[in-house]
């Protein structure tokens, strides 16, 4: 079974993304801040991360920046999934090393289909 971790200070967000993945076969992890984050990835090891960037504590990039760190963490995608939408934000994002980057407001579908995309078959 493939392990996600959903990332996301917005409780409706991590509601219906949670829901979905569970949906689609996935064992899903939460975390509400990046800390939050970077505690479950010790155990957890996920395929993939929907990582929100603004977020009390640890925020979305810096998270990335310790993910990245971890050799233990080198299959893992990271998807950013967030209300910064600047092309600088973006390349920011890309450049600490996301797999890809959505911006709010999203499609469930949109996501999904990214994830699966990310995922090698």
């Amino acid at each position: 079974m493939k392990k996600i971790l959903i990332v996301d200070d917005e409780p409706n967000i991590v509601m219906s993304l949670e829901y979905t993945f569970k949906k689609n076969g996935f064992e899903v992890f939460i975390a509400r801040d990046g800390q939050e984050a970077l505690d479950i990835v010790k155990t957890t090891f996920p395929d993939v991360i929907i990582l929100d960037v603004m977020m009390p504590l640890v925020d979305g990039y810096a998270t990335l920046e310790h993910i990245k760190k971890d050799p233990h963490l080198t299959h893992t995608k990271v998807l950013f999934l967030s209300a910064k939408n600047k092309d600088s934000d973006i390349q920011k994002g890309l450049a600490l090393g996301a797999d890809a980057y959505l911006t709010k407001p999203f499609s469930i579908k949109k996501v999904v289909d990214q994830v699966f995309e990310l995922l090698p078959t």
